[in-house]
């Protein structure tokens, strides 16, 4: 664990240095990103000036929601984004070589060695926006609270990146340019509404077999709803059984990956 870290460390290290070099794409990130947190904000704020409630939740609920999963994109955007995007290429090139031979996990390599530094203030924004959700107005929450959120929206962030990553590793078989990158960013609208608005079949794959819709929902219902061990069991679930099933999908992706040497 210590060596993973201390490696990580130097993935940071090297990933701010390069930020730096290219300064105004740095800045372009930060105004691009604040952008899509105030266009997101307006939206369920004009939505408001027409109904006390969607799908249950208050006004300051919601918002409160919303802080959330502008968080998880943001921290996926520093963390992950890089390397997802990266990640097609590297299989179809044969440049995944370069990640297997290292005596490290090449799960973990891919995953995380670009740190995208130019993005790293957008997390600090988004951590602040999550504050300014919690703390403002009459019905605002403890600190404690606000902890607990940021506590599970962590798990709900390794959910988004493990179907991410599982949709791109079809590109193992396909040799497609994106694999079904594009089935999941359609599917990231549905994390962007309260889960509650969902009902039947469609609530029941969105929060099972495709479970999008509990990545950011479900932490925003632990935290203002009365205890309930079931949502708790059914969130820490998906994100358990997710994540083998990424580890196992990558594990047969490369007995089908055909190296640059072969």
């Amino acid at each position: 664990m210590i060596r993973y870290l201390r490696l990580y460390l130097h993935f940071l290290r090297f990933s701010f240095s390069r930020a730096m070099e290219f300064r105004m794409d740095f800045f372009f990130r930060v105004i691009m990103d604040l952008c899509f947190y105030v266009t997101n904000i307006i939206f369920f704020k004009v939505i408001f000036l027409h109904t006390p409630l969607i799908g249950g939740w208050s006004e300051k609920q919601v918002l409160f929601f919303v802080s959330g999963y502008l968080l998880i994109d943001a921290a996926n955007m520093t963390f992950f984004s890089n390397n997802q995007w990266a990640l097609a290429s590297l299989i179809n090139r044969g440049d995944l070589d370069y990640y297997l031979i290292r005596p490290i996990s090449s799960l973990f390599f891919v995953s995380v060695r670009d740190f995208a530094a130019n993005s790293f203030m957008n997390l600090l924004c988004a951590i602040g926006i999550v504050f300014w959700a919690g703390l403002s107005g009459p019905e605002a929450f403890s600190i404690f609270q606000i902890v607990k959120y940021l506590f599970f929206l962590g798990f709900g962030l390794v959910l988004y990146h493990c179907l991410y990553v599982m949709l791109i590793m079809v590109v193992f078989w396909t040799h497609s340019s994106r694999g079904f990158s594009n089935m999941f960013w359609v599917m990231t609208r549905v994390m962007e509404r309260p889960d509650g608005i969902y009902r039947g079949w469609f609530r029941r794959f969105v929060t099972t077999i495709f479970p999008m819709a509990i990545i950011a929902s479900f932490p925003a219902r632990m935290v203002f709803e009365p205890a309930n061990l079931e949502l708790a069991l059914h969130f820490f679930g998906v994100v358990g059984v997710f994540f083998i099933l990424m580890v196992a999908v990558w594990r047969m992706g490369l007995r089908a990956y055909t190296s640059a040497s072969s």
